[in-house]
């Protein structure tokens, strides 16, 4: 082949390209179809009077030509809570949107619902529809509604029993007055906004029974947002003031708590429940809980500072620190309860055990304080994914001072790589043997039959009422008196 051939030929392939180059894509001018990323959109379930997070449905051109879609309309059912947004607009409708052949594009669409007089979930419902060259495809939107009781930024200034008809919803905080009551009787449901605790000056009573607990969460119930799963720190949690006094809660369960909140400029420590030195202690401990579950908390469980606690059968696991922490000293009695976090891909499980008790707070730039601490665990269990779960330290003139740290653990079984702490009194305690739950990875802390920890705890005669075992486990369950188990579960 010569120059001249070869130029030509060149110039052939260059003058192809460039008409094809230039070629548009066609337009698909009648029949073609359209398909959406979903046969129905959900909201789950909305609280009136809230907006909801904007979710999305995806429309495809299945067509190897572009199409236009003369309208993306809401059919506009009488409910009208739905709107929608296209390319950044938002309205009702849009016309005469081009979609490339192969291609998909976005609707996003949010739901506001507006209240009324049902005490029951309502559905609202609205049609998506779009128009390709004639003819009509749609999809339904659908929407539950729930009315609710709402507090915002709200004190509670005189004694009050809530009711259980509807929902209560925190937002922006809740505070029990000082010398006010609280009482949330069995089966209400409180939802708490991210970035909301309940604050307690007074006292608080939580009087849920086994079949119907009283729950704490989040107030995100599309649980889409979280991956159709729990999320720690999705509420705060409860903070119980130096002027809080006689709290007792009963078969009460928070969950996916511990989120990072603020008291006007202060930031607070991240816990599901926060107990501070009281103002006056009278005997009686700041807060006595019972058959209650403390879980996924992206903070602490419990947090306690110079306070005092009574705990009984209760489940505290799956914490970003620890399940319980005891700082400053104060006075506290655990009874028949498991601690356990192993991590998960939510909560890091690095280097924070399960469970820390001191009697002293680091303030930093070496200001110490120290103060009394008496603490005593019978028939429990503390575990984990680290080497060492249970922490326990105390400093100051211990020897001529033994009321600085007076930490006695009896029948408990719990992890330590280096053995029992200095200057703690264990007896009766099996040290690093797993306890074998059910299924910890599913929040199932029960005992196996083959654990060490069944039918290990004290027996009688007991020393002294401390040690007395509760008459039930947490499901309800009879304990044995001679054939007790540690934790919060009888196998």
């Amino acid at each position: 082949m010569n120059y001249r051939q070869s130029l030509f030929l060149l110039i052939i392939v260059l003058g192809i390209a460039a008409v094809t180059g230039c070629k548009k894509e066609q337009l698909l001018v009648s029949g073609g179809e359209l398909r959406f990323s979903v046969d129905t959109l959900l909201f789950d379930t909305v609280f009136t009077g809230r907006g909801n997070f904007t979710t999305s449905v995806k429309i495809y051109n299945p067509q190897s030509q572009k199409v236009n879609i003369s309208s993306i309309r809401l059919k506009k059912n009488p409910d009208d809570c739905f709107t929608i947004n296209i390319n950044g607009q938002a309205s009702d409708a849009v016309t005469d949107v081009e979609l490339a052949a192969n291609d998909s594009m976005y609707v996003f669409a949010t739901v506001n619902i507006d209240p009324n007089d049902s005490l029951m979930p309502f559905i609202r419902r609205d049609d998506l529809v779009a128009t390709l060259n004639g003819k009509e495809y749609s999809i339904p939107f659908i929407a539950y509604g729930q009315n609710a009781y709402y507090l915002i930024d709200s004190v509670i200034e005189d004694d009050q029993t809530w009711k259980t008809d509807k929902p209560y919803v925190i937002m922006h905080n809740a505070l029990v007055g000082e010398n006010k009551t609280l009482t949330i009787p069995a089966g209400c449901k409180v939802y708490v906004h991210g970035d909301s605790r309940l604050y307690v000056a007074g006292t608080l009573k939580v009087n849920g029974t086994k079949g119907d607990s009283v729950v704490f969460q989040g107030d995100r119930l599309d649980r889409k947002y979280f991956g159709n799963e729990g999320y720690p720190g999705e509420w705060g949690g409860m903070y119980f003031t130096g002027t809080s006094k006689n709290n007792e809660m009963n078969y009460a369960v928070l969950k996916n708590c511990g989120g990072s909140t603020k008291l006007g400029s202060q930031k607070l420590t991240p816990a599901a429940i926060q107990l501070n030195q009281q103002d006056v202690f009278d005997g009686t401990p700041q807060l006595i809980i019972r058959n209650s579950i403390i879980e996924n908390s992206i903070g602490y469980g419990i947090v306690a500072f110079t306070s005092s606690l009574y705990a009984e059968n209760c489940l505290i696991n799956t914490c970003g620190a620890q399940c319980l922490a005891v700082v400053r000293g104060g006075g506290y009695l655990i009874k028949n309860c498991t601690f356990a976090t192993y991590g998960t891909d939510k909560v890091s499980h690095i280097d924070e055990p399960s469970m820390a008790v001191l009697n002293y707070i680091d303030l930093g730039n070496n200001d110490i304080e120290v103060a009394s601490l008496r603490f005593r665990m019978i028939n429990s269990v503390v575990w984990g994914g680290l080497e060492t779960e249970f922490l326990a330290q105390g400093l100051g003139d211990i020897d001529n001072n033994p009321d600085l740290f007076d930490v006695q653990l009896n029948n408990c079984l719990f992890k330590a790589k280096d053995g029992v702490p200095e200057r703690v009194k264990a007896i009766d305690c099996i040290l690093n043997e797993d306890p074998l739950f059910e299924d910890p990875g599913g929040f199932n802390f029960r005992l196996k039959g083959n654990s060490p920890a069944v039918n290990s705890g004290r027996k009688p005669p007991y020393d002294n009422a401390e040690q007395t075992p509760p008459a039930n486990d947490l499901d309800g369950k009879p304990r044995d008196p001679n054939s007790v188990d540690m934790g919060c579960y009888e196998n």
